[in-house]
């Protein structure tokens, strides 16, 4: 293992090899920024081609936003984060796989990114007790990028996430859960989603006497008081959690199962009471109180197709009725205030700090070619009159100087896509529109993990290197761990950050240092997997 690894670290690019510099990119290209080499401040370089607009939109949300957005003179440099593994850190004092996680941050360093990403979990930092926060485990996580002199972006996690082997809420919450189990969403089966509370009480006293929101501030107030010293120096980004998989929707699939890997049409999660409540509040004022008793009655199930039912048909589907129109705007008007609320606490906590605020939303790419957007539409992303769900998104995000992070910038046409109506390409677009529109910056993931396609890479370099009206601020590759470092992976990443990065390498010195972080990396995964 080790000698292939060395092999295949040397070999992605030769000895002496020197990329273009700055002032040689490619016309029209904007390039990934080269990282700092240590602790001093980053070393952003000049970008030939630099849109008009782009320039434009980061203004308008640096003058008229959140003291935590970037200035107009970043927007020409992509910066690089990688993804740490999800459960870097799982009982809150201690790091799993430390020599790992150290040896592979020196070996994404050595390449050129310009910071890792850590997801922090409130059910890992605060798991028994409401009263007590433990950040250890996390904090030496921070300290290895520190030491490397990289930037860390931070993804605060108020939901569950599938896989990692981490708690979906804190066994507190849990505890109110078991006690009143409405205050988790809820299927029109009665199904209840255990790594979620209901966007209906966000304000509600359900926690020990305080409301979700309360508890979500603390968590918030507590990261930045226990960091304050990195916020200077090395924490650049801070990213909050909005709902599952740390995405602003609904859990629109089923109960239990992976939400990264779900590709039907979805259900409505409206069934718990507290929604119930103001979903017949709403009809009332609206002067139509039967259309308040419960949600549509003639929508698919979770994987049925979306014209199985008459709810989403392309002709004469009830969602273009006015019940339809009455239903989807008071759902999505629920996504839309529970982010509105999270993110302007959010910009009440960090708003004095230098970093870029930002929050993720999901890449519903399937079923995008039906008129109704059915998918989109279940997890809460509608506007009436046919028009960008996501436009409203786009304003709260703007509202408070928060960028939209889209976790699908890797997304390509294949059999399965065409099968469920996919349309990545015009969902980008639809994306990229309404952050434009509203001045709302844009950053990258990938939705794939540890691709090993080059096509895959190619529309990364697609969809955020060539020059279009938006780019965005930064990508996240996601994620690191045994599969990252493996032959199969590691040199067709090198290449991929190499084709893009500006600057120019040290020579063999730096080969060397690279191979034998990327062989201390793997050789401390594949022990921890015996």
């Amino acid at each position: 293992m080790d000698s292939l690894l060395t092999q295949h670290a040397a070999t992605a690019s030769p000895s002496k090899r020197r990329l273009r510099g700055a002032g040689d990119a490619a016309p029209g290209r904007v390039e990934f920024g080269r990282a700092r080499r240590s602790g001093s401040a980053r070393d952003v370089l000049s970008v030939a081609g630099l849109g008009r607009f782009l320039g434009q939109a980061a203004g308008a949300v640096d003058h008229g936003g959140s003291k935590n957005s970037r200035g107009v003179e970043d927007v020409g440099t992509v910066r690089l984060f990688v993804g740490l593994p999800i459960n870097s850190v799982t009982d809150g004092a201690a790091v799993n796989s430390a020599r790992g996680i150290e040896a592979g941050i020196r070996a994404v360093k050595l390449l050129g990114a310009d910071g890792v990403e850590l997801q922090v979990f409130w059910s890992v930092v605060q798991p028994e007790s409401p009263d007590r926060f433990s950040w250890a485990g996390y904090r030496a996580v921070a300290d290895m990028a520190r030491a490397e002199g990289l930037s860390l972006r931070v993804s605060l996690r108020i939901h569950g996430s599938p896989g990692g082997n981490v708690p979906k809420l804190p066994a507190w919450v849990g505890s109110a859960a078991a006690t009143d189990r409405d205050i988790l969403f809820t299927d029109r089966n009665g199904d209840r989603h255990e790594d979620c509370l209901s966007f209906a009480v966000d304000e509600l006293p359900v926690l020990g006497g305080l409301s979700p929101l309360q508890r979500y501030e603390a968590f918030f107030r507590s990261f930045a008081n226990a960091f304050e010293d990195l916020f200077e120096s090395t924490i650049t980004d801070v990213t909050v959690g909005l709902g599952p998989n740390g995405e602003l929707r609904y859990p629109s699939y089923p109960p239990g199962s992976d939400a990264t890997k779900f590709i039907g049409v979805g259900e409505f999660q409206c069934y718990d009471k507290y929604m119930l409540a103001q979903l017949r509040q709403h009809a009332e004022a609206f002067g139509q109180p039967l259309w308040g008793l419960s949600g549509p009655h003639d929508t698919p199930r979770y994987h049925e197709s979306p014209d199985s039912c008459d709810f989403f048909r392309d002709q004469g589907g009830s969602w273009q009725s006015p019940y339809g129109d009455f239903f989807l705007s008071w759902y999505a008007g629920k996504l839309l205030s529970h982010g509105d609320r999270v993110l302007g606490m959010a910009s009440r906590v960090f708003g004095n700090k230098p970093v870029e605020l930002s929050a993720k939303v999901p890449f519903m790419h399937w079923f995008h070619g039906a008129k109704s957007r059915p998918a989109e539409a279940v997890a809460g992303f509608y506007k009436s009159n046919k028009k960008n769900g996501y436009s409203p998104v786009a304003k709260v995000f703007a509202s408070h100087g928060c960028t939209m992070v889209v976790p699908g910038m890797d997304v390509c046409m294949n059999k399965q896509h065409r099968s469920t109506g996919s349309s990545p390409d015009q969902l980008l677009v639809q994306i990229k529109n309404a952050c434009r529109r509203h001045g709302a910056r844009i950053a990258g993931e990938n939705a794939s993990l540890v691709m090993t396609h080059t096509s895959s890479f190619s529309r990364i370099r697609s969809n955020i290197l060539t020059t279009e009206r938006m780019r965005p601020s930064h990508f996240t590759y996601q994620r690191m761990g045994a599969q990252f470092f493996s032959p199969e992976h590691w040199p067709q990443f090198t290449e991929f950050v190499r084709s893009v990065v500006c600057g120019e390498w040290d020579e063999d010195d730096e080969e060397r240092q690279m191979a034998a972080a990327v062989s201390g990396s793997a050789k401390a995964w594949e022990a921890q997997a015996v």
